[in-house]
């Protein structure tokens, strides 16, 4: 696994959040898999780079002015594919080996290392997240233990933690509607305290791309 370290650019005297970006590289065949169907190995590919990339702006942009500092957790590629698609102004790590919830507490614990106050996991499939919504997560942590982002599948687009906290990330039925639930039955049988943010949409289904294209529109 490659080693992640401190960023470059954090500010002089302030400690800032871990942003954990979860991504994949691009490769047709292995990402967006659920929209192969619709948009064929090669469509669903240009969508994951897409959106990577515009997520990836929002959450740059937002840490010149919020203390957070970006980290590219990737699985496929390796990091100079990483470097050479996304660029070399962000740090990037190989996500671990298993399943999603060992690949979180993995990213979270790799950022906690660095004496991070704390830290926000975030994918690359939720379009519509900005600065405001990393604002109101950080807001949210000086009050609660948990912040999360609910998506309107079910799951959620944002967790953020004031330190590490596995039990959010064993026994969830990943993928389902389901696992905002099962998080927050895990944090009450934690005692943890949580605030939850606006809800989003993932675009992980034929039905979620109009608002990918909406988005798209006003990029261009």
């Amino acid at each position: 696994m490659d080693r992640l370290t401190a960023s470059a650019n954090e500010r002089p005297g302030v400690k800032p959040f871990g942003l954990l970006m979860l991504t994949r590289y691009p490769e047709p065949g292995r990402t967006k898999t659920r929209l192969i169907p619709h948009l064929g190995a090669e469509g669903a590919a240009t969508l994951q780079r897409q959106m990577t990339e515009h997520v990836l702006t929002q959450v740059t942009a937002a840490a010149q002015h919020l203390p957070l500092a970006v980290e590219v957790h990737f699985a496929g590629g390796s990091r100079a594919q990483m470097q050479d698609w996304l660029g070399e102004t962000v740090t990037y790590v190989a996500q671990s080996a298993g399943g999603l919830g060992d690949r979180l507490i993995a990213a979270f614990s790799q950022s906690f290392a660095l004496g991070r106050p704390g830290a926000i996991a975030i994918g690359s499939d939720c379009p519509a997240l900005g600065a405001d919504h990393l604002s109101s997560a950080l807001q949210a942590l000086e009050r609660v233990d948990v912040a999360i982002g609910p998506a309107t599948d079910g799951g959620y687009y944002l967790i953020g933690l004031r330190q590490l906290e596995p039990a959010l990330f064993q026994a969830i039925d990943w993928g389902t509607e389901r696992v905002l639930e099962q998080t927050l039955a895990a944090a009450t049988a934690q005692g943890l305290t949580v605030e939850l943010l606006a809800p989003l949409s993932d675009v992980d289904y034929p039905e979620d791309l109009p608002q990918w294209e909406r988005i798209a529109r006003g990029n261009r």
